[in-house]
């Protein structure tokens, strides 16, 4: 067994998932699908257990993830790539119209990484073509960060937006404070609940601990 699939099997068990993918449906639903738009072409770098693909509604739905155990999630329309090589080199260049980071980041062993990996996902997309990031925010979380024994690279919302102009991606829009850090905390799980969060910004100022980043692709790097 891997030491990912350790990790996630102690993390997540039946149950838990069960109630995590009625949040990501919700989340899909209500909030991502709009964002993304209809018929693009999806990338879900660590894709997990496939909450977001298994949801989204895509011409095309890719993932990539290094745990072995991801391909029993999947559904059979995602086109999976178990990796842990980050520099993509199975995946077409300038192809997607959106690619999404959910929770990944941080998992990274530095800020180097980070960077390349963003870079290589500017290759990946299509002029045009927007990455989706959704990242736990050390500036309002503190040492609960490093409460799951995974996390490695610190990361604040204005240093992902660095990170992200290093990579050649402009950044469009970015929430702060937009999700509880997990799943586990005090995150309304039933449907109903979750789109009532998602419509109440004022309990987001208040529960928000992951800040959401869209960035586009520039057609040149110095473009403004």
């Amino acid at each position: 067994m891997s030491v990912e699939q350790k990790i996630y099997g102690h993390r997540w068990d039946t149950a838990d998932l069960r109630e995590v993918r009625r949040v990501w449906n919700t989340l899909v639903e209500s909030f991502f699908q709009p964002l993304i738009g209809d018929n693009k072409t999806v990338l879900d770098i660590g894709c997990g257990f496939c909450h977001f693909l298994n949801a989204i509604k895509a011409s095309e739905k890719w993932g990539v993830d290094a745990n072995e155990a991801t391909a029993s999630f999947a559904a059979p329309d995602v086109r999976l790539i178990i990796s842990d090589d980050l520099r993509l080199l199975e995946l077409p260049d300038a192809y997607f119209d959106r690619v999404f980071l959910s929770n990944f980041l941080e998992h990274l062993d530095s800020s180097a990484r980070v960077i390349a990996l963003l870079e290589r996902v500017r290759e990946l997309l299509k002029p045009g073509g927007e990455v989706i990031i959704l990242q736990p925010n050390f500036r309002l979380l503190g040492a609960s960060y490093f409460d799951f024994i995974d996390h490695k690279t610190i990361l604040t919302d204005r240093s992902v937006r660095e990170a992200l102009e290093i990579a050649g991606l402009k950044l469009r829009m970015q929430v702060t404070r937009f999700l509880p850090y997990t799943t586990k905390s005090r995150f309304p799980r039933h449907p109903s609940l979750v789109r009532l969060y998602l419509r109440l910004r004022p309990l987001w100022r208040l529960l928000g601990k992951q800040s959401l980043f869209v960035a586009e692709k520039r057609t040149a790097l110095g473009d403004a």
